[in-house]
């Protein structure tokens, strides 16, 4: 464990928590993370990660963005439920680029475990798109994510945050529980 990855994990944390809460602070907060998990991920020869964190600090201003338009009158993140055909040609995309890009890193890095490092990033690219939309199905990318996420930095002798995945399956439950409520409570409304 470096300093570098206790910094990480401390950040990410809190960004998922704060997610979780709908409070936008959660966007800078995730930036920071993503930096430092691209150094982490880097040292650990995981290059799909790597590469993510530089998408993951690119959707951090997206979503920023996104959430501020979101905003209701009260000032809570308004919740909305993507549109079935939204939610299959997601999951399709993301199963498809996934398997070209863990064939690419098969064919020309050291990736210890390519196609499942290169599936698990675009699906986190799409998580965090649906959570930067504010799509409730974010939580269930995130929650499929992270149980997986969390073996493989076993695998991988990242012991600390394959401890902070575990908790984000905690905090993706929780997420998806607040969310849902909110949803229920406010109509959440359908998106193309």
């Amino acid at each position: 464990m470096s300093l570098t990855e206790l910094f990480a994990v401390l950040f990410s944390a809190a960004g998922v928590w704060l997610t979780g809460r709908r409070a936008m602070l959660c966007w800078p907060v995730m930036l920071v993370a993503s930096v430092l998990y691209g150094v982490v991920f880097w040292q650990a020869h995981l290059y799909a990660d790597t590469g993510l964190q530089g998408v993951f600090a690119a959707l951090s201003l997206y979503g920023w963005w996104g959430w501020l338009r979101g905003v209701r009158d009260e000032g809570a993140v308004q919740i909305v439920q993507p549109a079935r055909a939204t939610v299959l040609r997601g999951v399709a995309l993301s199963l498809a680029a996934g398997l070209l890009m863990g064939a690419a890193l098969f064919r020309w890095t050291d990736d210890p475990n390519p196609v499942l490092d290169a599936l698990l990033s675009v699906f986190s690219v799409l998580g965090q798109i649906w959570m930067a939309r504010r799509y409730l199905a974010c939580w269930v990318v995130w929650l499929t994510v992270d149980v997986v996420y969390t073996a493989l930095f076993v695998v991988r002798d990242l012991y600390l945050t394959a401890g902070l995945y575990a908790a984000f399956v905690v905090l993706a439950v929780m997420g998806w529980t607040q969310w849902r409520a909110v949803a229920r409570k406010t109509g959440a409304n359908s998106a193309s």
